[in-house]
């Protein structure tokens, strides 16, 4: 599987964006999907993640509230919504996928990475 994230850029604080992942190579309707970012001088976090359904979904608590993962399987592509954005989102933000139905926090947990798209967002 192959993922390509796209819809990063730079974006006033308090603005809006959002992020798409396009899956490639086979479809992704069976597999747990999510996203983490980078910031710069920081570890990889985890930010949300998605189950194949669509109907279970998680956050970490920075974003609960703001950000919306959601998926359309139709296209084999998953989304982040990412409104109210602050300062501390600035990262790169990575889109995964595991090879299982459910949802997971960690990286490890994730057989495949994206490249990654930067959000920069500016006081």
């Amino acid at each position: 599987v192959q993922l390509q994230a796209s819809g990063g850029g730079l974006v006033q604080a308090g603005g809006s964006l959002r992020l798409s992942c396009a899956a490639s190579g086979r479809t992704i309707s069976s597999y747990g999907m999510g996203w983490f970012h980078q910031a710069p001088g920081k570890q990889r976090e985890f930010v949300a993640t998605i189950n194949w359904s669509g109907k279970n979904t998680y956050y970490t608590d920075s974003v609960k509230g703001r950000f919306t993962v959601s998926r359309d399987n139709a296209k084999n592509t998953v989304y982040l919504q990412m409104n109210s954005l602050k300062p501390e989102d600035t990262a790169v933000y990575y889109c995964v996928a595991r090879m299982e139905l459910g949802i997971a926090t960690t990286g490890e947990k994730y057989d495949y990475w994206g490249q990654g798209t930067l959000v920069t967002v500016s006081s």
